[in-house]
């Protein structure tokens, strides 16, 4: 399909560059088939059933940005996969004056070493010393917002805790799972007042997620990928509950990924671990997943065009059209929506 397909223009006053507080009182956008309606997060367990399962992405983010020295020059760092003990995937900025074998100091007693560069331009970058890089990254990094926030204002103390979900509980992402921020222990102890169930899943957000499609056709992209992991009870549990009818609905784009990647052809989900590039576009045929809630998307990314998968490219088009003209606030501070498409008899 042409990119362009999932184009539309968006107000710079609809971008939210803080979380709504309390968290669980954000708006949500419910798309039940081809119906729209106005809805709050914390309709949630009203719209559910005892039977229904919500999956939740349990990664946790790291402060994966960092700004060091090469010399006299300045570099940008985000990192967005790990590779091995010590070693994370970066992308720089200033990147030019960053060669093979060079140390760059990001201060506070933290350094790396630039071992390669991929064909996408990233660089590896591989730290020295023998504490754990975790720790290095708490001295020297500061959460990595997505660029639509960071180029408006500041990273400050506030997202240390506003970018990180109540369901954190592994280190590795360098983006949040952000369709999780909504949810308290109000709106948790409401759910399970309500008979509805909660599995979680492990996959570390890659910055990849951020990146523009740059191609024209579909086709013609390449996804990144990202680590994930699925446990054989997990996976078992997932399973029992679709066969007594249940629906598995993926809190974010992230999990949906990642059950969408781990089910066999007869939708069945297998226990996973390793890497995904999954990437869902219209005319994807959904095997594990029965519905989505997931906040507002990017233009043109790969993001908007999974959840047009999901719902149809012109639902999605008219939902965006009245959330816009409804104010709703978009992306990873914003509101949300869930997304029931029809289920197949």
């Amino acid at each position: 399909m042409r990119v362009s397909d999932f184009n539309f223009e968006l107000p710079q006053e609809r971008i939210a560059l803080r979380p709504c507080r309390p968290r669980d009182a954000a708006r949500m956008l419910l798309v039940d088939g081809s119906d729209i309606s106005d809805r709050k997060v914390m309709d949630l367990p009203d719209l559910l059933g005892p039977d229904d399962v919500l999956v939740f992405n349990d990664t946790k983010v790291i402060p994966a940005q960092l700004t060091g020295k090469r010399g006299d020059a300045t570099i940008g760092a985000t990192l967005h996969k790990r590779e091995g003990l010590r070693g994370w995937w970066a992308f720089v900025k200033n990147a030019k004056r960053v060669r093979d074998g060079d140390i760059i100091d990001f201060g506070n007693d933290v350094t790396a070493i630039a071992e390669r560069r991929d064909e996408s331009g990233a660089i590896l970058l591989e730290f020295q010393g023998d504490e754990p890089v975790e720790l290095l990254l708490e001295r020297a990094g500061t959460m990595p917002l997505p660029p639509y926030i960071a180029t408006k204002r500041g990273i400050d103390d506030a997202d240390r805790d506003d970018y990180q979900t109540m369901f954190a509980r592994e280190e590795g992402a360098v983006a949040a799972p952000t369709a999780s921020l909504h949810f308290t222990d109000r709106l948790v102890a409401a759910l399970d007042a309500a008979g509805v169930k909660r599995e979680t899943l492990t996959l570390h957000v890659g910055a990849g997620t951020f990146l523009p499609v740059k191609v024209d056709d579909t086709d013609d992209h390449k996804m990144h990928a990202e680590w994930g992991q699925i446990d054989a009870d997990t996976a078992a549990r997932l399973n029992a509950a679709r066969a007594k009818g249940g629906r598995l609905i993926a809190v974010g784009t992230t999990p949906l990924r990642l059950l969408e990647s781990a089910a066999d052809k007869d939708g069945m989900i297998q226990p996973f671990a390793g890497d995904t590039d999954i990437f869902i576009t219209p005319g994807y045929r959904f095997r594990a997943v029965d519905g989505l809630m997931t906040n507002f998307h990017l233009p043109r990314s790969t993001l908007f065009m999974l959840v047009s998968a999901l719902m149809g490219l012109e639902t999605m088009q008219r939902a965006y059209a009245h959330a816009i003209a409804h104010e709703y606030r978009f992306y990873s501070y914003g509101d949300s929506s869930l997304l029931l498409p029809t289920r197949s008899v």
